[in-house]
């Protein structure tokens, strides 16, 4: 194993970052464009990342974020319909407010994340399963991964009662489902793995090992090799090892931030799949082309920032311009999910520069 593959964030370490984290929540000075230019390139990587968000994007994520808010069911879920309640939206949704500076009871939004953590505190289940029966899924443990990680980027940032034994009841869950593959699929069960649910729990025990919770990294190493074998020829990845198949751009994108999150940033297989997301540049004919549009850029975009320098100077632009001409005039995103779901991925792409999530840093 590599240095780097150690270097995760430790627990003091992240508790600077929750803290300089919350005192940026305090308040939001200045202009738009002077608080981006402000926090961009701000990670302390020493890679470079010299781009601003443009003076109307603040205001434009602002308006998506108010749109949440008033989306807010009483329960502190969100949204009506098919994906009402639903576990991962919830957590988005807080995210990306997070994102923004609020924490939970502080800042503009901090009672929709405090009612938002409410909501899926009350969601935990005694094995450790973060769930909501009454809602539509496109899988249990993708909404589980999500809905760990809002707890660990909100643990630390929150007195809510019993939030760390919640937290590591389900970080527990995710490590005793892991397969003998080394992946995770829809359920919490060990039978298979597919490499878009096995990304989510890799984020989710990232931000819980920032939090200070103990992960195995025997848990991690299986993650790593299970997407290192999942790569195509074309640096794209296969969405099962037991079926191959193509490379897709969502799913290479986020295999990419899988990767940064277990401690790897470099190397011949991150080079590789970052030329291949490149290739889906925003505003391209192959990028126009691609289903799971947010989805997708949610992880590209902090593929993108990891690896700073000219990919980074291409891709916010570009993915700034497309999402600015997506925008409802009720602030919100449209995506097939559900327009809470795709307004809490437009702002969180968007909320790159800022750096605020603890998950984001290096």
């Amino acid at each position: 194993m590599t240095p780097d593959r150690r270097s995760w964030l430790c627990h003091s370490a992240w508790r600077t970052a929750a803290m300089a984290f919350f005192n940026r929540s305090l308040g939001h000075l200045g202009t738009a464009r002077e608080a981006a230019a402000q926090e961009s390139g701000s990670a302390g990587s020493g890679v470079s990342r010299a781009v601003a968000m443009k003076a109307t994007t603040l205001p434009a994520v602002r308006r998506g974020l108010e749109y949440l808010a008033r989306t807010q069911n009483p329960d502190g879920s969100f949204g009506t319909g098919l994906y009402a309640r639903n576990i991962g939206v919830c957590s988005l949704a807080g995210l990306a407010m997070m994102a923004d500076g609020s924490t939970p009871g502080r800042g503009p939004f901090g009672r929709v994340v405090d009612r938002a953590l409410a909501f899926l505190s009350d969601c935990c289940r005694d094995s450790g399963f973060v769930a909501q029966s009454e809602s539509a899924s496109h899988g249990p443990m993708y909404e589980h991964g999500f809905a760990t990680l809002f707890l660990a980027e909100a643990y630390g940032m929150s007195r809510f009662p019993g939030l760390r034994e919640k937290l590591a009841s389900a970080v527990r869950l995710i490590i005793e489902t892991q397969n003998r593959e080394g992946g995770w699929r829809y359920f919490p069960e060990r039978r298979d793995a597919d490499i878009s649910v096995t990304i989510c729990q890799v984020m989710a025990l990232r931000a819980a090992k920032n939090a200070g919770l103990f992960v195995p990294p025997s848990t991690i190493d299986r993650s790593v090799a299970y997407i290192r074998r999942s790569q195509n020829s074309d640096g794209g990845f296969m969405y099962q090892l037991t079926m191959g198949g193509p490379s897709k751009f969502p799913r290479s994108a986020a295999a990419v931030v899988a990767l940064n999150n277990a401690g790897i940033y470099d190397g011949p297989e991150v080079e590789r799949a970052l030329d291949y997301v490149m290739e889906f540049l925003p505003g391209s004919t192959a990028a126009t082309m691609e289903n799971h549009f947010l989805y997708g850029h949610y992880y590209a975009v902090q593929a993108m920032w990891q690896a700073g320098g000219e990919r980074w100077r291409r891709w916010y632009p570009a993915i700034e311009a497309e999402l600015s001409k997506r925008q409802q005039s009720d602030g919100a995103w449209l995506d097939s999910v559900s327009p809470v779901y795709g307004t809490a991925m437009a702002c969180l792409i968007l909320l790159m520069p800022r750096n605020h999530l603890p998950v984001f840093q290096k």
